[in-house]
């Protein structure tokens, strides 16, 4: 089974592409991101493909997305569509906690080979049987894990879920403190504000985002959000926080720094070797660590060697 959807009121493109047709199957819970146009989606179409999301699985999908194509639009500005085929490759091939492994995968049977080299040692030699074989098992973990899973998160969600709807001229506050690691505005930790403003509504963008009514400070942002973003005013202006006092960052973009070594392989080419290290990274989990070419890291990273040594 698959969940279908539209992101629209994308700003537009050198391509004039503005919205994206997102698929997620949701057994593998592998995604396909397309682009489209408006003009594409004609009322009719629109009827037949949007479908009411139940389960908060595409809808959590879609968020991420959202977050995502934030960064890109912000850093590429009209480019943004060309690098939507990185944004589903890193999607894709990260990792995910309710199958306990790439979404690539379990679709393929294997980690995908990408070019951090995130792959073991010995893996070429699964070819034939063994694959299928290997393929099929992994199927039966994905599906008894994903049964489990969902059987969870639905009671949860149903007891939580809340029913947002907002209209036209409604006023809302913004949430600023969305992605992990990024800060788009300039507060940190603690002392930074979850929500500011209120703003009002100016546009309905679909079933699950909507389009504010930002005041000039804010042009660099995209006025469209996620409903996940959006919180009701109630009308107490006490609670009114100035967009004065935070200050707006230029940039989106974030350095990911290596802060450990957790181990080492060595792959075994035609005609020579090559070494690489498994490297934890800052604001992300073990489970998200990557492996990284040696030669490279020691150039870039020299200090992470010599503060202890690397595990044979």
């Amino acid at each position: 089974m698959i969940n279908k959807h539209f992101i629209i009121g994308l700003p537009r493109s050198r391509r004039q592409h503005d919205s994206i047709w997102v698929i997620v199957d949701r057994m593998k819970k592998s995604t396909h991101f397309l682009l489209v146009k408006t003009t594409h989606l004609e009322e009719d179409d629109a009827k037949l493909y949007i479908q009411e999301v139940t389960d908060g699985q595409a809808e959590r999908t879609i968020q991420t997305l959202e977050y995502m194509l934030r960064s890109c639009v912000i850093d590429f500005k009209e480019n943004w569509d060309d690098h939507l085929p990185l944004i589903e490759f890193a999607y894709n091939n990260s990792y995910h906690s309710i199958i306990q492994m790439g979404l690539d995968e379990a679709l393929y049977g294997r980690r995908c080979r990408s070019p951090i080299g995130w792959f073991e040692v010995g893996e070429a030699g699964l070819i034939g049987p063994n694959l299928v074989h290997q393929f099929m098992e992994k199927v039966k973990v994905i599906q008894e894990r994903l049964k489990t899973t969902q059987s969870h998160q639905k009671s949860y969600t149903d007891v939580r879920r809340r029913e947002l709807e907002f209209e036209v001229d409604n006023c809302v506050y913004l949430k600023i403190s969305n992605m992990k690691g990024v800060r788009r505005f300039g507060k940190k930790w603690k002392l930074s504000p979850r929500y500011i403003c209120p703003y009002r509504i100016s546009k309905i963008v679909g079933n699950v985002a909507y389009e504010l009514e930002l005041p000039q400070e804010f042009a660099a942002v995209h006025p469209v959000f996620h409903i996940s973003m959006l919180k009701k005013c109630m009308g107490d202006l006490s609670l009114i926080i100035l967009t004065g006092d935070i200050g707006i960052k230029d940039c989106l973009s974030y350095k990911e720094i290596p802060i450990q070594i957790l181990d080492h392989q060595c792959h075994k080419l035609r005609t020579k070797e090559v070494a690489s290290v498994k490297v934890l990274w800052r604001n992300q989990f073990v489970e998200a660590a990557t492996w990284e070419a040696e030669e490279d890291m020691k150039k870039r990273y020299p200090h992470l060697f010599e503060s202890a040594e690397v595990p044979n």
